[in-house]
């Protein structure tokens, strides 16, 4: 076994750590990226750069560097999940898929045209298709622009496109390893990966959290960090046994966990260690920086930089445009996407790690990214003003063309006969993949050990054969009926007349034929392993016309223990909504428990319970309050609400979800502050205070201290509310949220 250099580990790991704070510290000063800062921090400890001590084992670094992929693609799968891909709906999926088609293809041709070969053009493609979701916050953040009616559709359409990013990696891989690019090889990788990624999300999805809420009380932060860290790596693991990448396996758990209630727990428990390992991994991307390669591919660079600024314009707005959205929304988004960062110099890591990246791309990458990293925030300023510049050049039959797409767009979404049909359909795809990738499995782990189990015990007889085939049967079987169950509610059917006055049975015909194929397939597949005749597949069709026959009686324990399973995957899938709006969590009738988070601006803020009167005036309960991770249960009536506090409520659905939109309340100024370290604190002011003897109105707390109050305590238990006409003196105390080192000028 190879030694291991502890001295050359340790002084490097500190080398790389020391340069990265004091470069981030600077670059922060600087109000630029940190990710920049890391980038030149990894420059300076590089052989390339000869005024500081160079790293002494660059193999050292390059293994803390894919923990730190590991690390930063698991916690990106925290802020996915499988339920915001689902709400991000179809509009955001084609957008990205517009984007990233268009740009890949855009640097395919650009690397042809520069000279490069089939795979490193493909590779280039890849890179420059994915904007960063990093950056582009920290500019609109930066820009006062979070609350842009453009924004949460761009953010949608990012979510996609680290979905895409990750399936790209596979495709690549699949590529690089064979060096050419094959149709058949690379339909083969996509169906693989589907089947792998349907089958652990469903086995995730329906174990994880289930196990979660029974252990829940008795799981430490200390525990949950290593549990949820063990099951990442344990991902990792067997996502490389499956063929596949680290980086998919960290993804994919992360975007099972995004589901539970623990989700924040964990992505607040993590936040260090991704701070560090990423860290590692964007120092490593600053070590691969040669200055002289860069010099020499200044043109391509510039090049490059143009492409994906220009191609970013171009495909986004067309994108969003394609989907119906209005012509200013699609170009505000297509000007904000106008750079590349993460995932590039991931994709950029993986083609060097399976020798297939030429050298001098490496570099070339990270100072396009540096470029489009700091024209960001000038191209987002600059999309209203080339949106109204166009606006008047552009012909009026194209204008009203336009907004009358959007508009159509608009309103056929909103068809409910359509609505009812869109669900009614992806219900019954969604629930025929899903079963069909668990009988697939099923079968091929029964075909590998059962049958062969049985038939060595029993002998390969009749006898053995039979009941190898009726085991395999037995444990499948209730899966290939779940395929067979009717996919339309009966509650459905009849909204579905009511929305549009009929219900067309073609649509439902057409869905059972499939089922019934399907299962047919299944059935057969078992039975021709022992079997192989003809009369296997007129016996398969017997047992699902039986199965037909026995779901159109009267329920049957195993149609009631079906659903009973399908509510429990849809609820673990809804978990968090369900535990915010109490639908999942019934206690008697109609009576729902729901933990709301009371946001900075509900008016509750400040007040004592028992001044709120929330039974008569809602017709809700408080059961508990969650403050800082210490519950108050049962509070009494002079206990206060204050931001950030999780409210244990008991009420009707109705009534939920009519005092829901209060407590979580957030205006928009309110999130919108530049200030990066809002907390809530209280301090008392002095006479030389400037808003001693001045009204809370005429202070302008807001527009000049981003800040909120919530409450001034005047005396020991004497609590003011916030009124426009209250007057500050000297000594009050402000219980207040804001960047304590502004707040501090009101002392």
């Amino acid at each position: 076994m190879e030694s291991v250099d502890i001295n050359s580990l340790i002084s490097d790991l500190a080398l790389i750590l020391v340069l990265g704070a004091i470069a981030t510290v600077v670059f922060k000063m600087l109000k630029q990226p940190v990710v920049l800062g890391y980038i030149v921090a990894g420059f300076l400890a590089s052989p390339h750069f000869t005024l500081l001590p160079s790293v002494v084992g660059e193999a050292n670094i390059e293994f803390w560097a894919q923990i730190g992929i590991i690390v930063l693609l698991f916690s990106l799968g925290l802020e996915f999940s499988f339920k915001k891909l689902v709400d991000v709906g179809g509009s955001a999926i084609l957008t990205a898929l517009i984007i990233v088609l268009g740009m890949m293809s855009l640097g395919f041709v650009v690397g042809k045209f520069l000279g490069f070969g089939l795979v490193n053009s493909i590779f280039l493609g890849g890179m420059i298709s994915m904007s960063s979701t990093t950056i582009i916050l920290k500019a609109l953040t930066d820009l006062n622009m979070r609350q842009r009616r453009f924004v949460p559709m761009t953010f949608a359409v990012l979510i996609v496109e680290d979905l895409f990013a990750v399936v790209m990696m596979v495709i690549l891989s699949s590529i690089a390893l064979n060096n050419s690019v094959k149709g058949g090889e690379m339909l083969i990788s996509i169906l693989k990966l589907s089947f792998f990624l349907i089958m652990w999300f469903t086995v995730g999805i329906f174990i994880i959290p289930t196990l979660f809420k029974r252990f829940r009380r008795f799981i430490s932060d200390e525990q949950m960090l290593i549990i949820s860290m063990g099951l990442c790596f344990a991902m990792v693991l067997f996502s490389i046994q499956s063929g596949f990448s680290a980086a998919l396996g960290a993804f994919v758990m992360g975007s099972i966990l995004a589901g539970t209630v623990e989700a924040e727990r964990i992505e607040h428990l993590i936040s260090s260690v991704k701070d560090l390992f990423g860290a590692v991994f964007f120092i490593s991307v600053g070590m691969m920086v040669n200055p002289t390669v860069m010099t020499q591919h200044w043109t391509v660079i510039g090049l490059l930089a143009v492409v994906v600024i220009v191609g970013m314009i171009v495909f986004g707005t067309f994108g969003m445009l394609a989907t119906g959205q209005p012509l200013k929304l699609a170009m505000e988004s297509g000007f904000s996407l106008t750079q590349i960062g993460e995932f590039s110099f991931i994709i950029a890591t993986l083609g060097t790690s399976l020798g297939v990246l030429d050298k001098s791309i490496y570099p070339i990458i990270v100072a396009v990214s540096v470029i489009t990293t700091f024209t960001t925030p000038f191209f987002i300023k600059q999309a209203v003003p080339c949106y109204n510049a166009i606006y008047k050049i552009l012909p009026k039959t194209w204008t009203r063309l336009l907004n009358g797409y959007s508009q159509d767009a608009s309103e056929s979404e909103g068809s409910e006969s359509k609505q009812l049909w869109k669900s009614v359909i992806s219900r019954f795809i969604i629930r025929s993949l899903v079963y069909s990738v668990v009988i697939i499995a099923l079968i091929a782990v029964c075909r590998t050990y059962l049958m062969p189990f049985i038939l060595n015990m029993i002998g390969d007889t009749a006898w053995g054969r039979l009941a190898s085939v009726v085991a395999t049967l037995v444990i499948v079987g209730p899966f290939i009926a779940s395929i067979i169950l009717p996919n339309v509610k009966r509650s459905e059917q009849e909204r579905l007349v009511e929305a549009s006055g009929s219900v067309s049975y073609v649509p439902l015909v057409v869905m059972s034929i499939i089922s019934a194929v399907l299962s047919m397939i299944f059935v057969t597949s078992i039975l021709q392993r022992v079997y192989p005749s003809a009369a296997s597949i007129g016996v398969a069709i017997l047992l699902v016309l039986v199965t037909l026959f026995l779901f159109s009686m009267v329920p049957t324990p195993l149609r009631r223990r079906i659903t009973s399973i399908e509510k429990r995957f849809i609820n673990n899938i809804n978990e968090r909504e369900n535990r915010r709006t109490g639908r999942d969590i019934n206690l008697v009738s109609d009576l729902h428990l729901a933990y709301m988070t009371v946001g900075l601006d509900c008016p509750f803020v400040g007040d004592r319970l028992r001044n709120l009167d929330l039974r008569s005036r809602y017709g809700i309960n408080l059961v508990n309050i969650q403050r800082r991770g210490v519950l108050h249960p049962v509070p009494s009536g002079e206990m206060r609400i204050f931001p950030g506090d999780v409210l244990g409520v008991i009420g009707t659905e109705e009534q939920i979800q009519q005092v829901l939109p209060l407590v979580e309340a957030k205006k928009e100024q309110a999130e919108t502050t530049s200030y990066n370290d809002v907390k809530f604190v209280h301090f008392a002011i002095s006479g030389k205070s400037p808003i001693v003897e001045q009204r809370l109105e005429d202070t302008k707390l807001r527009e000049d201290y981003g800040a909120l109050l919530v409450a001034v305590q005047r005396g020991e238990d004497d609590y003011i509310s916030p009124t426009p006409d209250l007057l500050f003196k000297a000594g009050d105390i402000l219980w207040i949220v804001g960047d304590p080192k502004v707040l501090s000028k009101l002392k």
